[in-house]
């Protein structure tokens, strides 16, 4: 039989380490030095609450809230906090998990680091020039690279091609 004190210290140290691999201790990965850097009151002050809270402390957005999801017309998909282009339209597709999904990045737009959070281990992907957190890299793509970029939509700014003139 279970002694109801082991049991209680034993949920009360799994509750500690989940907090404890979630929040301030995830957002110091991507740490390091960007092209653009900025304090927390002025990444506060650009960003929306919810914008901060993915970029900058690694939070996530509810599945099949963003917008981009529905996303179609040919275009880049930017940094929302630095605007730098990560994702172009031809590599999105429809990956049925309620965020937007690319099978491949811009060269150079993005870098990743291990996501140890929630008891889990996955890739998490930064942009390259401020670091801000965009989402998770999974191995169950479409071809030609076999990966799913699987970000926030709250992270991307969506900007249309602009017509060429004939």
């Amino acid at each position: 039989m279970i002694d109801r004190r082991v049991l209680l210290s034993t949920a009360a140290g799994l509750a500690a380490g989940w907090f404890s691999f979630s929040g301030k201790a995830r957002a110091e990965k991507a740490a390091g030095k960007f092209a653009v850097e900025k304090t927390p009151e002025e990444w506060k002050r650009q960003l929306t609450p919810a914008q901060y809270h993915i970029l900058r402390e690694e939070g996530t957005e509810p599945a099949f809230s963003s917008p981009l999801n529905n996303e179609h017309r040919k275009g880049t998909f930017a940094c929302a906090g630095c605007d730098q282009a990560l994702f172009a339209s031809e590599t999105k597709f429809e990956s049925g998990t309620g965020w937007p999904s690319f099978y491949d990045h811009l060269p150079n737009a993005v870098g990743t680091t291990t996501d140890r959070s929630y008891f889990m281990v996955r890739t998490a992907v930064h942009c390259s020039r401020c670091g801000g957190h965009l989402g998770h890299v999974f191995n169950d793509g479409p071809k030609p690279t076999g990966l799913r970029y699987c970000m926030d939509g709250l992270a991307l700014n969506f900007k249309p091609a602009t017509p060429s003139a004939s």
